[in-house]
């Protein structure tokens, strides 16, 4: 892992400025101003920087260490920091020494099998928002990152885009109570289905006619539209069982056949596991 990136420190809502887009010469001077304006400012030190501003005053970063240098002592101890880079020694420009700067450490060293992680950006974040080192009081970031996988993980489950598929046949594995209204959508267009269903018994699911326009089952093992058709009902739900297949009825009229392979009921004890289907749902694409 290496340091944080620019995108991904002003994705996290921090404007950066950085030196890199700067033409040296007459627009230096306006972003140095900039530079030291700013709330806080982080040099990225490695060996030949710290050789360029020791030694090539006339450079850029001669230049911008000229401006920091003057602009240090009226700012507050915590307004510069630096990051080591490629700079295993930790070498520091010449006037930075007896200011004794807090470093962020972002050497990759793999002969010792060091490598910079999640330790150091959350040091470097705790610098950024002015917050101690000392992280007694913190929220460890293992913490923050177990709470970020919760948050998303049910708010992909309240995605309905989770729980569909464009297919017009297929096989899928069904969690119904995680997903929105116990709903699973497949098809598209005039050729659009929607199964509901909630728990029945322990091989047994509720159909429900409330996505779409009708259902039923095909009880005669039918295969032709008109048969099948026949065996809808204007009731708004079906009881299905393992083995029997359903027939759907969307608001255009196209029908779809949905063959019951299994039913999960929701255990709670000694593992949980939800409540879950496996259907197959064919489309009847010349209905």
């Amino acid at each position: 892992m290496g340091p944080p990136s620019r995108c991904e420190l002003e994705a996290l809502g921090y404007d950066v400025l950085i030196d890199a887009d700067v033409d040296y010469g007459d627009s230096l001077t306006g972003f140095m101003q900039r530079a030291t304006e700013s709330r806080h400012v982080l040099l990225i030190v490695d060996d030949n920087y710290v050789n360029r501003a020791d030694k090539l005053p006339d450079s850029g970063v001669g230049i911008e260490n000229g401006w920091f240098k003057a602009e240090h002592p009226n700012k507050s101890t915590t307004w510069l920091s630096v990051m080591f880079k490629d700079n295993l020694t930790h070498s520091l420009p010449a006037w930075l020494v007896p200011e004794m700067p807090k470093g962020h450490d972002f050497n990759a060293d793999p002969a010792n099998g060091h490598f910079p992680g999640s330790e150091q950006v959350e040091d470097l974040w705790r610098w950024i928002e002015d917050l101690p080192a000392n992280r007694d009081h913190a929220t460890p970031i293992e913490t923050l990152r177990a709470r970020s996988v919760r948050l998303e993980k049910i708010d992909r489950e309240r995605d309905p885009a989770t729980w569909a598929n464009p297919a017009t046949d297929g096989e899928i594995d069904f969690e119904y109570d995680r997903s929105p209204h116990g709903t699973y959508r497949f098809g598209c267009g005039q050729f659009g289905f929607a199964l509901h269903v909630s728990g029945c018994g322990a091989q047994s699911v509720y159909v429900y006619k409330d996505p779409i326009h009708a259902m039923g089952l095909n009880l005669s093992g039918a295969t032709s539209q008109g048969e099948l058709a026949a065996q809808l009902t204007p009731g708004r739900s079906v009881v299905a069982d393992v083995g029997q297949q359903i027939i759907l009825q969307n608001a255009q009229g196209a029908l779809c056949l949905v063959d019951l392979y299994r039913v999960q009921r929701e255990v709670t004890h000694p593992d949980y596991v939800p409540a879950s289907i496996r259907f197959r749902c064919r489309i009847l694409t010349d209905s």
